[in-house]
């Protein structure tokens, strides 16, 4: 019998029960040569994902070239199947090189629709998403509440908001709901590189949060060295927005209102969730080169800055570096959320020590090793072995020159401590590329998180490393719909097998410039018979099921008041 609010999805019934292929690649200097369990192949070409990314010319001379764009994995039609959204630079009249604007002036993003058998159709004209701008970030959210997911497109220019009509297309509605984003901000055009939705009012409504960049001119250079690109430090920052939904269906800016108005601040990832689990949703704000925000929900529409006092404003040597975004997830399986925010450095690993605390760990966990020096972009903590705890991805390169690096791969060995997984997992992990953002996804529906990376260098072309890796035991997956607003963006889930529990937050946009599958994957070890579920939905609400099942994907409703 299947329990009340809990339904199989129809679609992505049954794990397609394979292991995959298993190869080796060349292990890249300095990682230990013994193979791990991990294995993973670019199937890119051979599964229809032929992209190739431009930034816009042939030269590669300032920060938004060098800043790159996103990639989101999301199931437009409801048919089960993770499609891809790749997101593209264009040329651009007064910031690039006039030599590219025959080459690069019609460059658009790509839509690829999973076909179901593990290969995709580009199918961008017909769903109505090529779009012809700088495209940074895409976050996908039902906030019409049709059912269907509609996209929110982050841009250097005027941002897109896409509804789902609901037969397979598209339609940009931003400017009827107010949603394109002020001109200009500190007297240049304005940035947003992504944002997050969330009930931040509490109406059972998609409100959004919308993380923008900084105030770039494209005629300023490096002082005394003009052949250099302009460090960050260099520009203004531009404020990022909060956009309250009202009941005709219309955003308005409440940035102010909320005191989280910071015109100097120069934002590259917004994250929401519960950091406190006092049941009010707040932000995390990773900048650049500066001190990054937690942003703490009062329970009155307002927020104050908890950053420095929770100990996530600064790395381990008190400084503001280049974060990128921040990736939450229980790393050391204490039932607590941590939270990963890379950067240009070494990175931050922040363990919750308590309801308001966290603590630096990030070269006592084996993640500074790892990290050191590469410079870091898109990332994430998730299950990729699925043996129920959470390992480490993240792509990398270098900001101001066109320099390739390693990508790092992570084994949790299920106590919080990282080792280096990259030898026999695969060709990818020992070629240098120049990674931005990445997204993961079960784009073939076997159980096991895929990933997808977007890449700013010669090759141009976006990676898709199908992952073939030996499996730990169970696994479950889980698609959250909350009940009568259709939200489930930052809710909690706990799954238990009797022995072990492991938690879970819903946050679909947890990486730079990147959405995720927005369905919750995990192992659950050597379980073969049913699993215990309860979800902590934002609405305040707490539901458990008793008798899941592992190696499905389940539906899970929020069942009304």
């Amino acid at each position: 019998m299947v329990p009340s609010g809990l339904h199989l999805d129809p679609v992505a019934a049954q794990a397609l029960a394979s292991d995959g292929p298993s190869f080796e690649g060349t292990t890249p200097p300095g990682i230990a040569a013994e193979s791990s369990g991990f294995r993973f192949q670019d199937v890119a070409a051979e599964a229809g994902v032929r992209f190739r990314y431009t930034f816009g010319d042939y030269a590669y001379d300032n920060i938004l070239e060098s800043s790159g764009s996103g990639a989101t994995w999301i199931d437009h039609d409801l048919d089960g199947d993770m499609d891809l959204y790749l997101l593209n630079g264009v040329y651009i009249e007064g910031v690039s090189d006039p030599k590219g604007m025959r080459s690069f002036g019609q460059a658009s993003d790509h839509f690829y629709c999973n076909s179901g058998d593990g290969t995709f159709v580009d199918c961008t004209d017909r769903v109505g998403l090529g779009s012809h701008d700088w495209s940074m970030g895409a976050v996908a959210g039902d906030y019409d509440e049709d059912g269907y997911p509609d996209i929110f497109l982050a841009t250097y220019g005027a941002n897109r908001l896409f509804h789902n009509n609901g037969d397979g297309t598209f339609t940009d509605v931003a400017s009827e709901l107010g949603l394109v984003g002020p001109r200009e901000l500190n007297g240049f055009v304005k940035w947003s590189v992504g944002g997050s939705w969330f009930d931040y009012d509490r109406d059972g409504d998609l409100d959004l949060a919308v993380c923008n960049f900084l105030a770039f001119d494209p005629y300023h250079l490096h002082p005394g060295k003009e052949w250099e690109m302009p460090d960050p430090k260099e520009y203004d920052g531009q404020e990022s927005k909060l956009y309250e939904q009202r009941p005709d269906g219309k955003f308005v800016d409440v940035t102010e209102h909320a005191g989280l108005k910071r015109p100097d601040s120069k934002c590259m990832g917004i994250t929401v969730l519960d950091f406190d689990r006092d049941g009010h949703l707040d932000i995390f704000q990773g900048n650049d080169h500066q001190e990054n925000f937690l942003f703490r929900a009062r329970g009155d529409g307002t927020f104050e800055d908890m950053g420095l006092v929770a100990g996530v404003a600064v790395n381990d040597a008190g400084l503001g570096t280049g974060s990128m975004h921040g990736s939450p997830g229980d790393f050391d399986g204490d039932g607590k959320i941590d939270l990963l925010v890379v950067d240009l450095r070494h990175g931050s690993l922040y363990r919750k020590v308590n309801q308001t605390l966290f603590e630096d760990v990030t070269w006592a966990s084996g993640v500074g090793g790892l990290l050191d020096g590469l410079g870091q972009w898109g990332a994430g903590l998730v299950d990729l072995d699925l043996d129920g705890d959470l390992d480490l991805f993240t792509t990398n390169g270098v900001a101001h020159i066109l320099v390739g690096q390693y990508p790092v791969l992570g084994a949790n060995d299920g106590r919080g401590q990282f080792k280096d997984a990259r030898a026999g997992a695969g060709p990818y992990f020992s070629s240098r590329r120049s990674g931005r953002g990445a997204a993961f996804g079960d784009y073939d529906n076997d159980g096991d998180l895929d990933i997808v990376v977007n890449h700013v260098d010669h090759q141009a072309t976006a990676s898709l490393l199908r992952n073939d890796s030996l499996k730990s035991g169970s696994w479950l997956g889980l698609r959250l719909v909350g009940g009568g607003p259709k939200t489930s963006h930052g809710a909690f889930v706990e799954v238990s097998d009797g022995a072990d529990s492991r938690v879970r937050v819903h946050q679909p946009a947890a990486g730079y410039l990147s959405g995720n599958d927005p369905r919750i994957h995990l192992g659950v070890g050597s379980v073969e018979e049913v699993v215990r579920v309860s979800v902590h939905w934002p609405s305040g609400r707490t539901q458990t099921w008793l008798d899941v099942e592992p190696n499905r994907y389940w539906v899970l409703w929020e069942s009304p008041d």
